[in-house]
Formats: C-alpha cells, structure tokens, sequence
C-alpha cells in the first residue's frame, strides 16, 4: 500500500481517469475531491461494509497515533478546564473576562455549557 502526506491542494492520479484532491483540513479529518469515471464506483468504507462489504485487508483499524500526540490531547483538554476554571473565578461582569470567554468558547466550544444553552432554550 502507498502512503502519502498531501499538503492542501495537492492531489493525486490512479490511472488516467480517476484524481483525488486534499480539498482542506480541519483538526482530525480531510476533505477529499474525487473524480472518477461513472463506472468506477467511489464508495465510502462505512457504507460499503454496512451493506455487507467486507474491510479490505490493508486498510488499518482505528486510529494510528503516536503515544506522544495522545498526551499532548490530554494537556490540551486539562489547559482548556484550568483556564475555564480560571475564568470562572474572575469578576464575570468585566467586559475583558466576556470578551476572553466569548473567544476561548469560538475556538474551543463548551460541550456542557452548549448542552445547557440547548435544554434551556
């Protein structure tokens, strides 16, 4: 099996007929443009195998990061819990604590603070 590390952009060929683009990025999951002849089918591996298909044999199961990046997601989450934390114990009515919560949840949501806002509204 061939592995590549496409950039944004770049695509790939098979073949004459079939090209396949790495359209955009967005934390764990890519974006794939793909051009085929109709008579090729393009299928999805989670439709193909719910309809009976089986998993073909070089494709991996789950997951392959290192231990490394498994750590930093989890001092990632324990920052974001510490500054939430933090945040909680400063003045609420001051506009600068608002303006850094308002931006801390943009970039990094507030699961339960979203569930909350939803079985409240």
């Amino acid at each position: 099996m061939l592995c590549l590390n496409l950039n944004q952009g770049e695509y790939l060929t098979i073949g004459e007929d079939v090209v396949v683009q790495l359209n955009g990025i967005a934390g764990d999951r890519c974006k794939l443009v793909i051009q085929a002849p109709r008579e090729i089918p393009v299928v999805r591996g989670k439709v193909l195998e719910r309809n009976g298909g089986q998993r073909p044999g070089c494709v991996f199961e789950g997951p392959r990061w290192h231990r490394k990046e498994l750590v930093w997601d989890l001092s990632k989450v324990q920052a974001l819990a510490a500054m939430r934390t933090l945040l909680s114990q400063m003045d609420s009515q001051d506009s600068n604590v608002l303006a850094l919560r308002r931006q801390l949840n943009h970039m990094f949501p507030d699961k339960t603070e979203r569930a909350t806002e939803v079985s409240n509204g």
